[in-house]
Order: structure tokens, then C-alpha cells, then sequence
């Protein structure tokens, strides 16, 4: 089930009606008091929010959800206006998986939704890593630094353990883009600056071991032990 916040009749209309057709299911709300409503009876396994919204900003609510424990790991897509980069830095900066821009084609929405879908039910490996105070297990959804539990977005977690499968590889944007969102760079995309930015500052003093590669990308230094 994915549920999407839009206040715009027309445009939550459309969207729904195409995600439903190609066998999305999908529910709009165009009130963030109904979204919260639905939210009570089950958590579902996307959510979409346009940011300008009455009663509540697609961001206050973007925050509420990461705060939440239970929707802290729940893939977000924000609906943003075009070429409000600050929208979108701001929203990937709080825990969003990904956005798309107003106005979007279709088949785009479509392509989209399945690629973050499908990188959230893909199996995790059972592999264990440790690296410095640095711990973390694929399968069990677990990252530690120093012994000390790091909650970490479904986007964060991924672009960790890229890392950690390809200890001392220099990971360009383009790549990380292509395997963790599933698009190409187009030359002015921050998407993957920002999370590094934030899955730094989480990691504290283990954030230090993703290394910045100028103009080519990123990579984790030494060599973590699998288990």
C-alpha cells in the first residue's frame, strides 16, 4: 500500500488512478489530519508527501515520520516544486529516500516507485561487518559505533553497506545513484552528498572512515572484517 499526501484534486487524482493501474495500490489524501488518520489503523510500505500542504508541511511531517519508531525506515518520496533545490536538500537532509519534481511525466512516478520499492523488500545478506568501533549487519537492520546503537534511514543504511562490500573502492556519484536510486547523476543532483553528509555526522567518530575522493566520489577507508 502506498499513501500519498497532495493537496492538488487533479494531481492527486492522476496519481493514484496511475499507480493503481499498474498494480500500486495506492490511497491520496489531500489533508495531512487524514493522512495521520490512516496512519493509526497501519503503517504502509511507502508514503509520498507534497511539501506545500494546509494544516502541515510535507517537511514537519517527513520529520514526525523519522522520529517515529515505527515509520523511521518507511521509504519516503517528496513531491517538490520545480527547481526548489532547497526543498530537496532540506528533505533528503531529514530522512527523505528520494523526490521527484513537479511537473513529472508518468512513466517517470512509475519507474520511480518500483525502483524504491524494490530496493526496500530486497533481501538482505546475511553478512556481518566490523571496522574499527564500526559494526553493522545487513540482515538484521543493525549499526552500531562503539557499541552504541545508530539509527540509521532505509537510504543510509544502503549506502553503508555499499561501503563496507567495497572496502577501499572509489564509489562514484554516478554509481551510487545508479545502484541505490536507481537514476543516473545529471551533473547537479546532491542526493548522494547530502546523505553521506548525514550518515557521516550519525556515525560520529566512525563517519571518518567514509573518504572523500575529490571530483570523483567516495570511498570507505580500511578494510572491515566480515564475519
Amino acid at each position: 500500500m502506498i499513501y500519498l499526501v497532495e493537496d492538488d484534486e487533479n494531481i492527486r487524482e492522476l496519481v493514484t488512478y496511475t499507480l493503481n493501474q499498474s498494480g500500486l495500490e495506492t490511497v491520496g489524501f489531500e489533508l495531512p489530519s487524514q493522512f495521520w488518520g490512516a496512519m493509526e489503523q497501519g503503517t504502509p510500505s511507502l508514503i509520498m508527501l507534497d511539501i506545500m500542504l494546509p494544516e502541515e508541511d510535507g517537511l514537519s511531517i517527513l520529520k514526525r515520520l523519522r522520529r517515529a519508531p515505527e515509520t523511521k525506515q518507511v521509504p519516503i518520496m517528496l513531491v517538490t516544486a520545480k527547481g526548489s533545490e532547497y526543498d530537496k536538500v532540506i528533505g533528503l537532509d531529514n530522512g527523505a529516500d528520494d523526490y521527484i519534481a513537479k511537473p513529472f511525466g508518468m512513466m517517470e512516478l512509475i519507474a520511480r516507485v518500483k525502483a524504491l520499492l524494490r530496493r526496500t523488500r530486497s533481501t538482505a545478506p546475511e553478512e556481518e561487518y566490523s571496522l574499527g568501533k564500526l559494526y553493522a549487519s545487513p540482515a538484521k537492520h543493525i549499526v552500531k559505533v562503539g557499541g552504541k546503537d545508530i539509527a540509521l534511514t532505509y537510504k543510509e543504511f544502503e549506502l553503508l553497506c555499499m561501503f563496507l562490500k567495497n572496502s577501499d573502492v572509489v564509489l562514484t556519484r554516478d554509481r551510487l545513484l545508479n545502484e541505490i536510486w536507481g537514476y543516473s547523476f545529471d551533473g547537479e543532483n546532491r542526493t548522494v552528498d547530502v546523505h553521506i553528509r548525514t550518515l557521516r555526522q550519525k556515525l560520529g567518530v566512525a563517519g571518518e572512515l567514509i573518504e572523500t575522493v575529490r571530483g570523483v566520489g567516495y570511498k570507505l577507508g580500511g578494510k572491515p572484517v566480515e564475519s
